[in-house]
């Protein structure tokens, strides 16, 4: 009964963050920080998700897989996002007004990717 309450609140944590992540992406400036907002609260929120299953079912065989699909998450949610906003930055995708410092710029010597004026 109690694992059935916890897997709940698990539940609705990962709802929540998932809710925050799409509200992330829509109301986030540009690019990097749409990728920031989805793949961090995104992945969080369906780990989260994940775990409540784990609890409410209690069984081996979905625990291991739970803990395979999280630890394939971890791994590569946020190489994509990474890879994703990087490709953007070095197409030309603008980066918000609001962006004061561009250190990647120096780094990879793209001089079009610069904030919109």
């Amino acid at each position: 009964m109690l694992a059935n309450y916890i897997a709940f609140v698990f539940g609705i944590l990962g709802t929540g963050l998932i809710l925050v992540a799409g509200i992330g992406i829509v109301r986030m400036p540009d690019l990097p920080t749409r990728m920031h907002a989805s793949s961090k609260a995104g992945t969080l929120g369906a780990i989260l998700l994940l775990v409540g299953v784990a609890i409410a079912f209690m069984d081996a065989d979905v625990v291991w897989r739970v803990v395979l699909i999280v630890l394939f998450l971890s791994l590569t949610a946020p190489v994509a996002a990474h890879m994703i906003a990087r490709a953007g930055y070095r197409s030309g995708v603008p980066l918000a007004r609001e962006t004061v410092i561009d250190e990647y710029r120096e780094a990879c010597g793209s001089p079009e990717a610069q904030p919109d004026d």
